[in-house]
C-alpha cells in the first residue's frame, strides 16, 4: 500500500503534509503535491494532516487513477522537503469538486 494525493489538492496545496512526511517523498507542481509512490513507506502520518483531505491510501476506490498520476509527476517534478505557503486563495478551493478537470497544471512548481 501507499498513499496518494487526489484532486482535493489542486489549487490548495497547504503542505502541511510535507512537514510530517519522514521519507520526503513529496513532490510539488504548480498547483499540486503528489506522493512517489515507490518512496512511500505507508507509514500514513501525511494523511490526517491535510486540511484539503486530499490523501488517500491506494486502496481505496478510485486512488488507481490517482495512483498513476502520482507515479508520473513524481518523476518530473521537484522533490519538496519543508513546509511553504499554501496559495493566498487556498480556502476558495478547499471544498470544490471537478477541480482536476479546470485546473491542473502538469507544470513544476518550486519548493
Amino acid at each position: 500500500m501507499t498513499y496518494v494525493v487526489t484532486e482535493q489538492c489542486i489549487k490548495c496545496k497547504y503542505q502541511d503534509c510535507v512537514e510530517v512526511c519522514p521519507v520526503d517523498c513529496f513532490y510539488v507542481g504548480e498547483n499540486m503535491l503528489v506522493i512517489h509512490p515507490d518512496e512511500c513507506i505507508d507509514c500514513g502520518v501525511c494523511e490526517p494532516e491535510c486540511p484539503a483531505e486530499a490523501i488517500i491510501p491506494d486502496t481505496e476506490g478510485d486512488a488507481e487513477k490517482w495512483l498513476e498520476l502520482n507515479r508520473d509527476y513524481s518523476e518530473k517534478w521537484p522533490n519538496i522537503t519543508r513546509k511553504g505557503d499554501a496559495p493566498g486563495d487556498a480556502d476558495t478551493f478547499k471544498d470544490e469538486k471537478g477541480k482536476f478537470e479546470k485546473y491542473f497544471s502538469a507544470n513544476p512548481g518550486s519548493e
